[in-house]
């Protein structure tokens, strides 16, 4: 019969669902393993084909380790709230939640043709209010903890998107949705404190098997630095400006300083500010400037004086000019810098252009051509004049506490988490505005907040919800006195959601609390979540914030969420681009399970290149995946059953080659799996699979541990051999295969040994001898030894597993 991949397929999906192989209980004497994968949006595009590169990938350790003896969690489930499926909904003229339903339909039928070992009792869904419930409850506990909280603030806000967005959603000055450029508004939003979780957030990433660029993607964009707030006085006023650096040891040089054009000390002093017209000129040039944009190093630089405003400089009771340019940013330190040209390039072109004093105070440069960023000793600095500059540090900033001018302390680039966004398709945030009251929670027991059906869902851009045109849904009494009152009308953003996702797989269908404390402590942490580097700030950030969170009020096991993680490489179209709709390059997984199947798609992405690595498609290539599976098919008729070991040959020096390289082959796959190095595991297989059709006699059980190799791989053919075999339970019940470790050893070799241009005698040796074991052989062996008898050496050569030369 020839290899047909649809109907094996069909009939062991089947079969598996039948049997509830894959459904998981939480609690066993096997040692646990969690494995995870970023669950998808459900986009009305489906699946492409990089999602089956990470699902095959999970699901290959999974089923390893189900074959090693674990109980094997691995869940899907579907991150569903959000502005694409908003958008889409727009689109289409479809309510979203239609439009969603019907997407994770189609998705999850395309999830289960790739024949993945998932619970499917564990599936979830964000958009359901049984899941939004505990999205919900954990927001009022970080409410209630002050964790939470409504603030007036400068926030990134999408024109397009008509919403505000997190700082970590705006990528290059524009939002990472749509693409357009973001604008800078004040507005009231509920913001997050992930900034309180800072430092956890930086240590504990010690501690995770990542890898060690996506931790430092994580440390850069908390920005940790430690330096000192500096207090200024200015002059004629009792207004201190405070600024925050990272170097007062160069305190002495500083000439000028310079404010961010959102600076209260403009409005402050408005009637102070001689040239005010020019000023909020300047002001009103800027304010669409994206962050990016602003900070560009090699951007002109611009900026305004302050007419008849002038700092002190505590230091030295100098009095310096204040500008206001666009390079500094509200949102980093205080919004206000001290300017030292002399040792700070960006001071030095800014100073260069408005002809301001530069200063040295640090030797070994030429500030004459440019600023000096280097180490040395403090220069025209009085008191910390000889010292270095690690030094003179602690110097200044015991100064400036003496003097009660300054402090030493650390700033973070970490902004609080913009939570709120002004559109429909979110969770509804769970609080009551009272004007007696405030902001008051919504009670527990009224949990969840469902989200009310609405016929317009546009966004308003005004800054409220289409939320805040339900009059029924928002007029409520306050919960605390009684009074009329309106619920909150912004929505949760996407994120809120895929924070904790990974905890509720663990006890989907608890309506008492978020999971059951057992079954928390029994799976947690995740053994391996793999996923795309795109979410290395955002969505990792963010879970891990959540989880020492709910880590502090006891709800979870562990401080961390994600023990092991693994970032899938990009698959780019067969044009070497990544694939797109506009370049027509996309590869729908459905067409090559359907003219392939499931376990060539599968088998193909993984031997495409490393997992971690970017790789192009191949059509061509994927057309040889197929011949192997055909080619392990076709070899099941015509081993000799009788035959039922592949014997050794007597002489106990050389093993039978087959039988050798099945156990090197089982070494070989059982740590690139443990490594991840699947393509190499599939070469090592490949190699084995050609020397099985080449050999003449072939046993029954070497072919049964070729197929227990390939069935993580390739599950549906090997279901099927590994019945035509009369197996009578799943291969995946069966014991992963063991090597004999006298078997990978590499046969014994003949290696002649030259002295002086005569061969004169031999020596037997593995492969995997070192030279220096190599030469003590041969050293060793009689022959040898009477031939050189008491002569010098004065040379050895070994050539490796060919020949030795010795010269006396």
């Amino acid at each position: 019969m020839a290899y047909d991949p649809k109907s094996i397929e069909k009939k062991w999906q089947d079969q598996w669902e039948k049997d509830k192989l894959y459904e998981v209980k939480d609690s066993s004497k096997k040692p646990k393993f969690y494995g995870l994968d970023m669950f998808p949006y459900p986009s009305a595009l489906g699946l492409h084909v990089g999602h089956p590169e990470s699902y095959t990938a999970t699901d290959i350790i999974c089923r390893y380790k189900m074959m090693n003896g674990f109980n094997v969690l691995q869940p899907m489930g579907w991150d569903a709230f959000g502005l694409p499926a908003e958008n889409y909904a727009i689109k289409t003229g479809t309510q979203p939640a239609i439009t969603t339903q019907k997407n994770i339909v189609n998705m999850r039928r395309q999830i289960k043709s790739l024949g993945l070992a998932l619970d499917w009792n564990r599936e979830i869904d964000t958009t359901d209010p049984k899941y939004y419930k505990w999205t919900q409850w954990i927001f009022l506990k970080l409410f209630e903890k002050g964790l939470a909280y409504e603030a007036e603030a400068p926030i990134n806000f999408c024109p397009s998107c008509k919403t505000g967005l997190a700082n970590e959603e705006v990528v290059a000055g524009k939002c990472d949705r749509c693409h357009n450029v973001v604008e800078k508004r004040n507005m009231k939003q509920w913001m997050l404190k992930i900034t309180d979780y800072a430092d956890r957030l930086l240590e504990d990433l010690d501690e995770l098997n990542w890898p060690e660029s996506l931790k430092l993607m994580q440390r850069n964009w908390i920005g940790k630095s430690a330096g000192a707030q500096v207090s200024f006085t200015v002059a004629e006023t009792d207004y201190i400006l405070q600024v925050f650096t990272t170097r007062p040891d160069t305190l002495f040089g500083c000439t000028y300083m310079v404010v961010c054009p959102e600076h209260e000390i403009i409005s402050k002093y408005a009637d102070k500010i001689l040239n005010l017209k020019k000023v909020q000129e300047y002001i009103e040039q800027v304010k669409n400037k994206s962050d990016l944009e602003r900070t560009d190093l090699n951007k002109d630089k611009t900026g305004v004086i302050l007419e008849g405003l002038y700092a002190i400089n505590p230091v030295n009771d100098q009095k310096i000019p204040i500008y206001m340019a666009d390079y500094v940013l509200a949102t980093y330190g205080t919004g206000a810098i001290m300017a030292v040209p002399g040792h700070d390039q960006r001071d030095y072109d800014f100073a260069k252009k408005f002809d301001l004093p530069i200063i040295e105070v640090i030797s070994g440069g030429n500030i004459k051509e440019s600023a000096y960023e280097g180490d040395g000793v403090l220069v025209n600095s009085e008191f910390l004049n000889g010292l270095k500059v690690e030094d003179s540090k602690g110097k200044m900033i015991d100064w400036l506490e003496k003097k009660g001018a300054g402090y030493g302390t650390t700033n973070y680039k970490l902004r609080d988490w913009i939570f709120s966004r002004q559109r429909y398709w979110g969770e509804p945030i769970p609080i009551i505005k009272c004007e007696k009251c405030g902001n008051v929670a919504v009670p527990e027991k009224e949990l969840p907040l469902v989200l009310p059906e609405v016929e317009k869902y546009e966004p308003t851009g005004t800054g409220e919800s289409p939320l805040a045109s339900i009059t029924e849904w928002v007029n409520v009494k306050c919960p605390k006195c009684g009074g009329p009152a309106k619920r909150e009308t912004n929505t949760m953003p996407q994120w809120a959601g895929s924070s904790w996702y990974f905890l509720r797989y663990i006890d989907p269908h608890n309506d008492k609390a978020l999971a059951d404390k057992k079954k928390l402590k029994y799976w947690l942490p995740v053994d391996l979540y793999v996923g795309g580097a795109e979410h290395a700030v955002l969505h990792l950030l963010y879970a891990r914030f959540w989880h020492k969170f709910l880590f502090d009020i006891g709800a979870v096991p562990t401080k961390e969420p994600f023990m092991k993680l693994v970032n899938q490489g990009m698959i780019l179209g067969e044009d070497g681009e990544k694939m797109s709709k506009s370049r027509g390059n996309v590869i729908n997984p459905d067409e090559v399970v359907n003219n392939y199947g499931a376990d060539v798609l599968r088998l193909y992405e993984m031997f495409m290149g490393p997992l971690q690595e970017v790789k192009p498609w191949s059509t061509q290539n994927i057309s040889g995946i197929k011949r192997f599976l055909e080619k392990i098919w076709n070899i099941s008729d015509k081993f000799k059953v009788e035959s039922a070991k592949l014997k050794m040959k007597e002489n106990n020096i050389e093993n039978d080659e087959l039988n050798r390289l099945v156990h090197k082959t089982i070494k070989k796959v059982t740590e690139d799996i443990e490594t991840l190095n699947f393509n190499t595991a599939i070469s090592a297989m490949m190699i084995l699979v050609n020397k099985m059709q080449e050999s003449t006699e072939l046993s029954v059980e070497s072919y049964q541990l070729l197929v227990q190799l390939l069935s993580p791989f390739a599950p549906h053919i090997a279901e099927e051999l590994w019945e035509k075999l009369g197996n009578k339970k799943s291969v995946f019940l069966s014991k992963w295969p063991e090597y004999d470790p006298a078997l990978v050893k590499d046969a014994v070799i003949e290696i002649p040994i030259q002295i002086m241009g005569k061969v004169r005698a031999k020596i037997y040796i593995a492969e995997d001898e070192t030279e220096e074991q190599v030469k003590a052989k041969a050293l060793a062996e009689e022959n040898v030894k009477k031939y050189i008898a008491d002569q010098e050496i004065k040379k050895f050569v070994y050539v490796k597993g060919k020949i030795i030369n010795i010269v006396i």
